[in-house]
């Protein structure tokens, strides 16, 4: 395949589009290439999340591989990686037949996942099924270690709603503590695995740092008004608002705590706080908001990542799952590079090898990725992990929150 060359396959799968994609390579690449298929949301309500932290690595990754010739393989040589690529229309059932259909008709050589908990959770069994290799970094569960036990294969990223939970409750009742800020919490949540998993660890940690939970309702998955909501918030005295969402319904939250004058001392939103847009969703006035996640926003190795992210894909990438799904691709080029594509061979060194990424040394625990930042707040131009405090590249949380 020539330098210049550029192929496109089109395939029809019914209730999803489909395409499949030949990225160039240099000369010197002129091994069989490596095929390479994922089902993501490119519509639908999760097209938001995946939009800004799937698909621009997965670009990224292929793009950065080829222009260095391909995978390399145990002996040396390197093979090109061809996309195959399906829009999932954050559609469960478009997502569970594209994955049959990766792995039974196009029988690509690896499967990368979907943006989400719901898409991870509902293609386990059948990546278990078909032994392809499940890094499911963008999965937020508290069953995580049941899943590794269950699928040995699955590999699983992103930590579980109690790790989340318990953070922001010990950073609170620091500043509780401190007196400044009272006893009171409302607390939304959307009706979705990620929202339950959350809420379920945050109401009992809460009850025993001494919180009273004034507030504590579920919202359904695609609510856009909030009105109501936070009228009935406001009228509650709490000095904190946490909102287990996803970047809709975190979007859709900030905008109407604006127009309302709703300045709570903590304002804590979910998926979609690390995201770069959301400074454009405040006008500017994110300064204070916290939000899952976070990043050593110092670390040489992510100011060079979001340097390269920026120039390649016309954006920055967010300050929190972004970087782990990066992560993952070079985990998985460097265990390609080590034992070759054998899926078996891979999932056993991906659960037991050691790897350089951008978020340093990772070694996975019972196929878990322990070392993460689980609350973040935007100081200045960034979104800064805050917690572990006692990590280092923490920064100290300010608390109270300036007003919009």
């Amino acid at each position: 395949m020539s330098q210049n060359t550029r192929r496109a396959v089109l395939r029809a799968l019914p209730l999803a589009m489909v395409s499949a994609l030949a990225l160039s390579a240099p000369l010197a690449a002129q091994e069989d290439p490596v095929t390479i298929g994922y089902a993501v949301s490119k519509s639908g309500p999760n097209a938001t999340g995946a939009g800004i932290t799937t698909i621009p690595n997965y670009e990224l990754w292929v793009k950065e591989v080829n222009e260095a010739g391909g995978l390399e393989m145990p002996d040396g040589s390197r093979r090109p990686i061809e996309v195959v690529e399906y829009d999932d229309r954050s559609s469960a059932e478009d997502l569970v037949r594209a994955i049959e259909r990766l792995a039974t008709q196009d029988k690509v050589d690896l499967i990368l996942p979907p943006w989400g908990t719901g898409g991870n959770l509902a293609i386990a069994p059948l990546m278990d099924r078909f032994g392809y290799p499940q890094l499911a970094v963008t999965s937020v569960t508290d069953m995580a270690p049941e899943f590794a036990k269950r699928w040995d294969r699955s590999f699983w990223m992103l930590g579980g709603g109690h790790d989340y939970a318990t953070a922001l409750v010990e950073t609170l009742a620091a500043a509780k503590e401190a007196g400044t800020i009272n006893d009171k919490v409302a607390m939304i949540s959307v009706a979705d695995g990620f929202g339950i998993d959350l809420v379920k660890a945050a109401r009992p940690a809460f009850e025993e740092a001494g919180f009273e939970l004034v507030y504590d309702e579920s919202y359904p998955l695609g609510t856009s008004d909030f009105a109501a909501i936070l009228n009935e918030v406001q009228g509650s005295g709490a000095d904190s608002f946490v909102a287990f969402s996803y970047p809709p319904g975190s979007f859709g939250v900030t905008k109407q705590a604006m127009t309302a004058g709703f300045n709570p001392k903590v304002f804590y939103i979910g998926v979609g706080g690390a995201f770069p847009v959301y400074g454009k969703i405040t006008e500017g006035k994110q300064e204070g908001v916290m939000s899952i996640g976070g990043v050593d926003a110092m670390s040489p190795a992510i100011e060079e990542y979001f340097a390269k992210h920026t120039s390649v894909i016309g954006n920055p990438p967010d300050s929190w799952a972004s970087a782990i799904t990066y992560a993952s691709l070079e985990m998985l080029e460097e265990a390609v590079k080590r034992v070759g594509l054998d899926h078996e061979a891979l999932a056993g060194e991906l659960s037991t090898g050691s790897f350089d990424t951008v978020i340093g040394e990772v070694k996975l625990e019972d196929n878990q990725l322990r070392k993460l930042w689980w609350v973040g707040q935007w100081q200045g131009e960034h979104f800064v992990a805050v917690s572990p405090a006692d990590r280092e590249g923490a920064a100290a949380p300010v608390i109270p929150k300036p007003e919009w």
